[in-house]
């Protein structure tokens, strides 16, 4: 697809067009699209559902790759397999209907599975590195590895997938035998903790800061009196202060200048600087171009 637009595709309602969208059924496709980048010196961006990113206004130059085709989960004694287009809430319920626990702290993460490997996503004391054994990706070369858990640096919200640019195509889940109203006790629980404390009724990237050394960057922001407050459709939750919402049709220009503003005022009131989470990808706009987004 060409020109087309991001906000479309994302989880946070968010982003300006890109130059191509593609979206490969193949690992071999993914392959040779990345050979094919490379070759021709085009610039390629991969695009999960966008819950942990935030796309410019400007949109994004040459090949986004999009990874919903790549849906399959599958299991094997005991192991669950997971393509990188899966929700990873979805691989948790599949770990339910097996009766297989360790990923019921997945339930209510919005991301797919290949998201959740790039940042080591996590809830409730649970994180992906407790339970990864392994992953297939695509390298920058356009090499299909299968690497150990270990050999991806899974740390607090961090791995070191980016920067050695992997495109995480499959993850293979190493998970125990339990019992099943167990599990599901644990998940119910989870997700009434999650739908009565996170607005979930608007699209938003999550958690946007990481948890400072010493605070909590709800915590921090709540006592800096900025729920409420908002610029254009952007407006930091009164439900949760840790979530900026998309409430009314938002630019992602307006969505990071509140970011920004939680920022300041927080570092400001506290002299504690909140880290994003969030990853903020591609190009600034013009007022024209942010003006379009909004209104397409």
């Amino acid at each position: 697809m060409l020109d087309e637009l991001l906000k479309n595709h994302t989880y946070t309602r968010l982003g300006g067009k890109a130059d191509i969208l593609v979206t490969p059924e193949t690992f071999s496709e993914v392959q040779e699209l990345v050979k094919l980048a490379r070759r021709e010196n085009i610039p390629f961006t991969l695009l999960g559902n966008g819950s942990n990113m935030i796309v410019k206004d400007g949109g994004i130059r040459g090949i986004v790759m999009s990874q919903k085709q790549f849906q399959d989960i599958r299991v094997e004694s005991g192991t669950i397999f997971a393509q990188s287009g899966a929700a990873i809430i979805d691989v948790s319920r599949r770990a339910l209907k097996e009766r297989l626990t360790g990923l019921e702290f997945a339930c209510g993460i919005p991301g797919t599975v290949g998201g959740a490997l790039f940042m080591n996503a996590g809830a409730y004391g649970g994180e992906i590195k407790d339970v990864l054994e392994e992953a297939v990706v695509v390298d920058r070369d356009g090499t299909l590895l299968t690497l150990p858990a270990k050999d991806l640096d899974l740390e607090y919200r961090t791995s070191n997938i980016p920067d050695n640019g992997y495109i995480v195509l499959e993850a293979k889940f190493k998970l125990q035998p339990g019992k099943y109203q167990s599990i599901k006790a644990v998940m119910d629980d989870l997700t009434y903790k999650r739908e009565s404390k996170q607005p979930l009724e608007y699209p938003s990237c999550g958690s946007v800061f990481k948890r400072p050394p010493g605070y909590f960057a709800g915590k921090l922001i709540q006592d800096s009196e900025l729920q409420g407050k908002g610029i254009g459709g952007a407006e930091v939750s009164t439900k949760h202060a840790g979530f900026i919402v998309n409430k009314n049709n938002a630019t992602a220009t307006e969505y990071i200048s509140v970011i920004e503003l939680v920022q300041k005022t927080v570092k400001d009131k506290f002299g504690v600087f909140l880290e994003r989470e969030v990853k903020i990808i591609g190009e600034d706009a013009d007022a024209e171009t942010v003006k379009a987004v909004k209104q397409n």
